[in-house]
């Protein structure tokens, strides 16, 4: 599969009034062309962030970003801020993850896809309003011409959900990112949505990086998986073998949490003891080191990233004598 993005030591960091927090810490990763990358972790993990740093939206100061993005092979971090403009919306785009505080409140919906499309299609007004009730009808409205003079307040959830997918497609972007797009909505419109974009990747032809904490969103629309844990990517692998073979004790947990329909109707739901650490105070070596329960002395120095299958790779000294390392030679 062709590289559409690629990712290297990526570290976005924050000055605070207690020092420099990173948010990100030195992940790696790509996505292939028509492919659908799952991102998952707890709240805090650096999701997010790992998000906006693609699309070039951390503000510096007081964030700090290294390392490099490669977008079809040009680089992406120190780009300048037009051509880095144009860029965000003729070949990545992005959802933003609250669609009501991501809609301007003061526009009518069909205003703030036709503005897309003026400023990056140079559409004329009429247009412009006409593209954007076709777009509407593209991502399932069942009355386009009415959304495009509707308000975000007066659409349901899952409607203003579509408006945010609609203006991200405005001028068919190669890459999407998807951040957390299912949390607010309920089930039988998260489904929705979600077919949604599987008929959008394969229509236009194009690569998903999808944000979530949700195992069932992953499980219904990821082709490939990585793992984050305290701005680390601590397992990486294709979805079927993550579900299978989860081998980071942390993937593990969040499997385990998950309810089953076929487990014992009085059976205590798993859980992961402990919580996330401050990023201010982070344990030395393995960041899960004080929640695992397979922890080990040799925890305490940096994990390895190390292969446990095909194309399936884990942060833990668990794996370390399985593929011929050597835990005692590990840096610190």
């Amino acid at each position: 599969m062709d590289t559409l993005l690629e990712v290297r030591n990526l570290t976005t960091s924050f000055k605070t009034e207690l020092g420099f927090l990173k948010a990100v810490d030195d992940i790696d990763f790509s996505v292939g062309r028509g492919e659908t990358l799952g991102i998952i972790g707890e709240s805090g993990c650096g999701k997010s962030v790992t998000a906006l740093s693609i699309m070039g939206l951390i503000q510096q100061p007081p964030g700090a970003v290294s390392g490099s993005i490669r977008y079809q092979g040009t680089e992406l971090l120190g780009m300048k801020r037009r051509a880095l403009e144009d860029l965000r919306a003729d070949e990545i785009a992005m959802i933003f993850q609250e669609p009501m505080t991501a809609l301007h409140p003061m526009h009518s919906c069909g205003y703030q896809v036709a503005e897309t499309l003026r400023r990056h299609k140079t559409m004329d007004k009429p247009s412009a309003f006409r593209e954007a009730a076709r777009l509407f009808d593209l991502v399932g409205m069942p009355d386009p011409e009415g959304v495009v003079r509707s308000f975000p307040h007066q659409l349901s959830g899952g409607m203003r959900q579509r408006v945010t997918i609609a203006i991200a497609l405005c001028c068919s972007p190669n890459l999407l990112i998807a951040d957390e797009i299912t949390t607010a909505i309920d089930v039988t419109i998260q489904a929705q949505v979600l077919e949604l974009l599987r008929s959008l990747r394969d229509e236009l032809r194009m690569s998903i990086i999808i944000i979530t904490h949700d195992m069932g969103v992953i499980a219904e629309i990821a082709e490939r998986v990585i793992v984050m844990y305290t701005g680390k990517i601590v397992e990486e692998a294709d979805t079927g073998s993550l579900f299978r073979h989860a081998s980071h004790p942390y993937t593990e947990g969040l499997l385990q949490s998950i309810p089953r329909i076929d487990a014992e109707r009085h059976r205590t739901l798993a859980t992961i003891e402990g919580k996330v650490p401050n990023l201010f105070e982070l344990p030395a070596g393995c960041h899960f080191r004080p929640r695992c329960p397979h922890a080990m002395d040799v925890c305490h120095q940096d994990p390895a990233r190390l292969p446990v299958g095909r194309a399936h790779h884990v942060s833990c000294w668990k794996y370390a004598d399985s593929n011929g390392s050597d835990p005692s030679q590990a840096t610190p």
